[in-house]
């Protein structure tokens, strides 16, 4: 009897001590870690099929306008005095509003279809979530419009080389408003991305995106008030457009304002779902 008690205190010391261990080594398995959250970000983003095609349809207008205007360009005629990276690059203009109703739909679409209250269980700090989903949808969109801008530039030169707006990626500026181009289309979109968190509706997002981004700076563009024009330089498309000249642009910022302040908009229009994630029930 004495014996046998005193082998059973001695198994339930040893589960005493080595199950602590066991949970231990365990523990950090089932821990929610930043680079987890990405992981998981990272795999929403491209096994959705609108990723693809959003994505596609952007680099197709970037590079397909960029060719035809290299193709029908002729030297003298009245885009002789439009800036060579605008030119080239003038499908970004298409190809941003695609990237831009992306962000919205990897935001606002996951409160559509319900996928949000799984994504917040797994991870019930929830900020996390939202800055994982602006980090990698950022690097994704900057590293695809980087790609697709240096193709569309190359290969629109290839049409303009025996023209007045033959250049290329060595001469002053250029290079540098190619990925300022890329930058200015990637805060748009995390801008919209933003939009599409605080809205939490696809459709408010574009509705919100094309009408205060794209055409509200126009309607105040007509107010004859030296103030308006001033304040619209640092507007999101106009501070864009001036990070994708090669040439400084009459009337619009520098280039290192224009950054900061289409930053400042992008960091503003995630601050506003931030501070609704934690205030307010999914």
């Amino acid at each position: 009897m004495t014996t046998t008690t005193a082998t059973n205190a001695a198994d339930n010391t040893e589960t005493a001590a080595t199950a602590p261990a066991h949970a231990l080594a365990l523990a950090p398995r089932h821990r929610v870690t930043a680079s987890g959250v990405l992981r998981s970000e990272w795999h929403k983003l491209w096994t959705v099929r609108s990723s693809w095609i959003t994505m596609l349809s952007a680099v197709v207008l970037v590079l397909g306008v960029g060719i035809l205007m290299g193709a029908t360009y002729e030297s003298g005629g009245g885009d002789s005095d439009v800036d060579t990276v605008i030119l080239t690059l003038y499908g970004t203009q298409l190809g941003s509003v695609c990237l831009a109703v992306l962000g919205i739909l990897v935001t606002a679409g996951e409160y559509t279809t319900g996928m949000i209250r799984a994504s917040l269980t797994a991870v019930p700090r929830r900020l996390p979530v939202l800055w994982a989903k602006a980090t990698v949808f950022a690097a994704t969109v900057f590293a695809l419009s980087l790609i697709t801008n240096l193709l569309t530039f190359e290969v629109a030169q290839a049409f303009l080389d025996d023209t007045d707006q033959a250049a290329s990626l060595s001469d002053p500026g250029v290079l540098r408003a190619v990925v300022g181009n890329a930058a200015g289309t990637t805060l748009l979109a995390v801008l919209a991305l933003g939009l599409g968190a605080a809205l939490r509706s696809v459709a408010g997002g574009i509705g919100a995106f094309i009408g205060a981004v794209m055409v509200l700076p126009e309607v105040l563009g007509m107010l004859p008030y030296e103030s308006v024009d001033t304040a619209l330089r640092y507007f999101p498309t106009q501070a864009a457009g001036a990070l994708g000249s090669a040439a400084p642009i009459p009337g619009a910022a520098a280039p290192g304002a224009a950054l900061l302040a289409l930053a400042l908009w992008a960091a503003a229009a995630l601050a506003v779902p931030a501070m609704l994630l934690r205030r307010r029930d999914v």
